[in-house]
């Protein structure tokens, strides 16, 4: 079982903090202007993507041993896995992606995003939200500085259906929350296993005893208490709001027979249900698939335990398959439902590894240490052209040197393909504008 932590010793928890954005001008400029944008919208990139589902390989997975193998280069630096085909000539996978590798015509993938923020705080926050740390972060810290992906698109694109708009399995990222946005674009945290026997969601079902008509009593008894002033006037924060946020989530969810049957599991045929692996991760993919299937606009999946300082070799060889095979299931499965042209499907973590096989510490079991300078990311959906791999890193794995690519670009490739202008200004409550990305470029290639 792999741990949820990672080398800071550090696990998930919530954070939170609204804005609004306009720009104006007259004459001239705005007739300039507005021949510039009409210019602009006939070479804009169509948003195709209605969801997207975000897996988070928290820790920061090797790009050796999964989609970038160096198999020319020397036993120190390729490690112990072999290299095999896919479906793309000249492109090679890690020995135990097999399924993947065989459908790399269904998928991209970027292999040269490149930054310099080489500890989990710093570069979690940075792939996450699309903007650098402004101030020193320790490798241990939960940082949210700025909104995250899911917030944004939690508060551009609303859920239909009584649904919060961003879900976090099983739980939310370090950086994963609504800064400035406030609670109501944090994630509706979903952390029981639909593995389980007689999976429910906590907190959104009547508890057992409890009739309808009785709960109806007691929440209309809790809507007049919060009628009554509060001690705290609302722009000094009191911190009942956030609290009414979630509590309205959960009544509405309740209440939402789209979000109960989305909740539903075992309405799966079985078939399904084990195409996707009958463990905790294969089955919060299978869910995420249901809960964007009801219209939810980003779901992620905080998969933990990729980071291999040492032992690297023996647990990836029992991770992966099963890893290739329920992320392959999500991507075939979206396909079969023609829906893989609207949901995005994306899987990274904050960096890479060393190049070079690593015993620091005095580890017996060799490993691989945090690298900024080279990763691999999957991106799949919305219009994303199967078989496209973007970039390269050096014959050793070292670094990017070929279509470099910053996370700035990453994250406006996912606003974009979602129909959200990553060039927007988001203003904080003191009335600071915020931009959502300061490099508004996506990847041409994926568009």
């Amino acid at each position: 079982m792999h741990s949820p932590t990672n080398c800071a010793g550090a696990s998930r928890r919530d954070c939170l903090q609204l804005g609004l954005g306009a720009l104006l001008g007259g004459g001239l400029l705005t007739a300039l202007r507005a021949r510039g944008v009409a210019a602009e919208a006939v070479n804009k990139p169509t948003a195709k993507a209605k969801g997207c589902i975000l897996i988070w390989m928290d820790g920061g997975p090797t790009h050796f041993e999964t989609f970038d193998p160096k198999p020319d280069a020397p036993e120190e630096y390729r490690g112990e896995f072999k290299a095999i085909p896919t479906a793309v000539p000249g492109v090679q996978f890690s020995e135990h992606m097999t399924k993947l590798a065989k459908n790399l015509d269904k998928f991209a993938l970027i292999r040269s995003i490149r930054h310099d923020q080489g500890n989990h705080g710093a570069g979690n926050h940075y792939m996450m939200t699309g903007a650098p740390p402004r101030i020193p972060v320790g490798c241990g810290a939960f940082v949210s500085f700025h909104p995250s992906m899911g917030s944004v698109v939690s508060h551009e694109k609303p859920a239909a259906s009584g649904l919060p708009a961003y879900f976090g399995l099983p739980s939310m990222t370090r950086s994963g929350g609504p800064n400035f946005l406030g609670a109501k674009h944090a994630p509706f945290v979903v952390a029981e296993d639909p593995n389980g026997t007689n999976f429910k969601v906590r907190d959104v079902v009547i508890p057992e005893g409890l009739t309808g008509p009785r709960f109806e009593d007691r929440t209309a008894t809790r809507g007049e208490v919060d009628n009554l002033k509060r001690f705290m006037d609302k722009a000094a924060g009191d911190p009942a709001l956030a609290l009414d946020e979630h509590y309205k989530q959960a009544y509405d969810l309740m209440n939402s027979k789209v979000a109960q049957a989305a909740f539903d599991i075992a309405r799966e045929p079985q078939k399904v249900r084990e195409s996707y692996g009958r463990n905790g991760f294969g089955q919060r993919l299978l869910l995420a698939r249901r809960l964007v299937e009801a219209g939810v606009p980003f779901v992620t999946i905080n998969d933990g335990g990729w980071d291999h300082h040492s032992d690297l070799f023996g647990a990836l060889a029992k991770r992966l398959p099963g890893w290739d095979q329920s992320v392959n299931a999500l991507i075939t499965d979206l396909a079969d439902r023609g829906m893989l042209d609207s949901t995005l499907v994306i899987a990274l973590g904050e960096f890479g590894r060393t190049p070079k096989i690593s015993t620091l510490s005095g580890q017996t079991k060799p490993g691989r240490d945090h690298w900024a300078n080279a990763m691999s990311v999957l991106f799949a959906g919305g219009g994303t052209p199967g078989g496209a791999v973007v970039g390269a890193t050096d014959r050793k794995g070292f670094a990017a040197v070929e279509r470099v690519l910053a996370p700035e670009n990453f994250v406006s490739t996912v606003y974009t393909k979602l129909g959200i202008d990553p060039g927007k200004i988001l203003y904080a409550p003191n009335g600071r504008p915020t931009h959502l990305v300061s490099d508004p470029a996506p990847i041409k290639e994926l568009m």
